[in-house]
This record gives C-alpha cells, structure tokens and sequence, in this order.
C-alpha cells in the first residue's frame, strides 16, 4: 500500500505561481514513476506532467509545456509541480499518482496505469 498527500494549493491571480508538493509513504518510491493530473468540475480527470522512476524521463500535457515542471527527491519521498504563468483554464483539483509498476521504462499518461491516488489539491487562478 502506498499513501500520497499533496499540498500546496491555493488561490492566485492569473500569471502567479504555485508549486504542489505530494509526500508518499508505504513502499520504496524511488522504483516508481510517478505523475500529476487535474480534474476541473464537470470535466474528467487529465493528464498533466509525469516522471520516469529514474528521474531521467518527463512528459507534459500540451497546455502546460513550458509552464510547469515536475521534479521528485527520492531523498525526501516527495514529487513536485511548478506551476509558473497560470492561467484560468488551470484551475481544478490536482492528483498526484504513483505508477504501480516497479521501474517502468516508459512515462504513463494514463489514469489507468497508475495504482495509487492523493486526495487531490484545489487550484484556483483568478483573472
């Protein structure tokens, strides 16, 4: 069993910048991929950025490149996402989720590949 919390969250003005944090516990999480998703409401929940067990793989939604930066410390069994340049349309809840695969070599972008979930983090960008 793995348990994730994010943090992080808040209310900012359209151009500011968050960064979310997500603590895991329960396994060994450097052998893990991990990744972050957003669910708006009424909307179903979408892939934002994820990273390679290794450290060494990362893709990102297309709405976020350039934006947002996910990054993990092993040494601290927690993953993060800058988010810089907000934008209304980024306001949602956030998830942070761990691959249940040990030391997948490819990135998954898919809800379905991840086998543990946050609580999620509310996100909130005013214009």
């Amino acid at each position: 069993q793995v348990q994730l919390v994010e943090s992080g969250g808040g209310w900012v003005q359209a151009g500011g910048s968050l960064r979310l944090s997500c603590a895991a516990s329960g396994r060994t999480f450097s052998s893990y991929g991990m990744g972050w998703f957003r669910q708006a409401p009424g909307k179903e929940r979408a892939f934002v950025a994820a990273i390679s067990w290794s450290g060494a793989g990362t893709v990102y939604a297309e709405s976020v490149k350039g934006r947002f930066t996910i990054s993990r410390d092993n040494a601290k069994n927690t993953v993060y996402l800058q988010m810089n340049s907000l934008k209304p349309e980024d306001t949602a809840v956030y998830y942070c989720a761990a691959d249940g695969v040990v030391r997948r070599t490819r990135v998954v972008i898919t809800t379905n590949g991840y086998d543990y979930w946050g609580q999620g983090t509310q996100v909130t960008v005013s214009s």
